[in-house]
């Protein structure tokens, strides 16, 4: 039985209308209920210790339910929003959604510390010994990989440079090797700025012996973790590392998210693509080709770049908090399906 469920049996003090029935009734239906509630048995296990068919267990149950004989509670922790979880889950199409409580200061606090914690418990239902999991910077995946206590065997490899190379070994660097840790696997960090001064010094790098043999895994990887960023100073990488006249630029384009280096209005179409020659990233293309890319972010300060990405449909499962999620619960009509990884731009 979940953990996750509270399921309480009583008897003859089980309320007004369960006393409708008699207190042989009562007994039998109590016991029949302890035995499939509790015990686990199968409603055939049930007929046969009882001398009646399956077809009368499954009646006396359900009358059980209904008259309040048995009640059941489902319970998940506290800082879980089950039902926000469902039904964010459900508006993006989601494989999977996890909404935890927003702290007090969630305004101006985007990716809330225990949005990573909550993550790397996710990570470690979704990835399977012999999968390729994948990080993107971002201080949410530096976060999640910190908190990682368990993993199954798997290869890890760095899916961005990094924000500062002087930074590295502090940031998503440290986070691949922290996950190749705590899973027993090998690990494929970059040593490398995540934008460069112009292509050409982008090309030049992506040869490097280190940077192309974790490049090589891209194509590979089944589990990916990636971060979000606003177009605003201190929420997105990429905004902070241009120059004002870059950041203009890219903002008369329409730009209002970013992942990964990939810029996206607020339909989730890419714009800006030229900026990604010049960037250490894995391509886009290739995220929507990873099974499951389960994105990290959350605040209120977030909240529509997480709608404007969500709708890029690169992104299959989500890690994010309450504040940021009443936001997407009303952020303009329900889009399409994530699922079916379609580009908005029909490319």
């Amino acid at each position: 039985m979940n953990s996750s469920e509270e399921i309480a049996v009583s008897g003859m003090s089980a309320g007004r209308s369960a006393m409708r029935m008699g207190p042989a009734e009562l007994v039998q239906a109590a016991a029949m209920a302890r035995r499939f509630y509790l015990e686990g048995k199968s409603k055939i296990q049930i007929a046969e210790e009882f001398g009646v068919s399956r077809f009368k267990v499954a009646r006396v149950l359900e009358t059980a339910l209904e008259r309040d004989l048995v009640r059941i509670e489902i319970r998940v922790p506290a800082e879980l929003d089950a039902e926000r979880s469902d039904a964010l889950r459900a508006r993006y199409g989601l494989r999977h959604a996890v909404v935890v409580e927003s702290p007090a200061d969630a305004e101006e606090t985007p990716d809330p510390e225990n949005l990573g914690e909550v993550a790397a418990d996710l990570l470690g239902e979704l990835v399977n010994e012999g999968d390729v999991l994948g990080l993107a910077w971002g201080r949410s995946t530096i976060h999640m990989a910190a908190a990682l206590d368990r993993l199954p065997p798997c290869t890890v490899v760095q899916l961005t440079g990094v924000y500062d190379a002087g930074t590295a070994e502090r940031g998503s660097v440290e986070a691949v090797r922290r996950a190749a840790q705590v899973s027993g696997g090998d690990a494929h960090p970059i040593y490398a700025p995540m934008l460069l001064p112009d292509a050409a010094t982008a090309q030049a790098l992506r040869h490097q012996t280190g940077i192309a043999r974790a490049f090589e895994y891209f194509d590979k990887v089944t589990v990916a973790c990636v971060s979000i960023g606003s177009w605003e100073p201190g929420i997105s990488t990429v905004h902070d590392m241009l120059s004002d006249e870059e950041r203009a630029h890219y903002a008369s384009l329409g730009v209002a998210a970013e992942m990964s280096a990939h810029l996206f209005d607020s339909e989730g179409r890419r714009v800006g693509r030229d900026l990604g020659e010049r960037c250490i990233t894995v391509k886009a293309d290739q995220l929507r080709r990873i099974p499951e890319v389960v994105a990290i972010a959350g605040g209120q300060r977030k909240a529509a770049a997480i709608d404007a990405v969500l709708r890029s449909g690169l992104v299959t499962s989500l890690v994010t908090d309450t504040s940021a999620a009443d936001y997407l619960m009303t952020a303009g009509p329900a889009p399409k399906s994530t699922l079916n990884r379609t580009d908005p731009d029909g490319i």
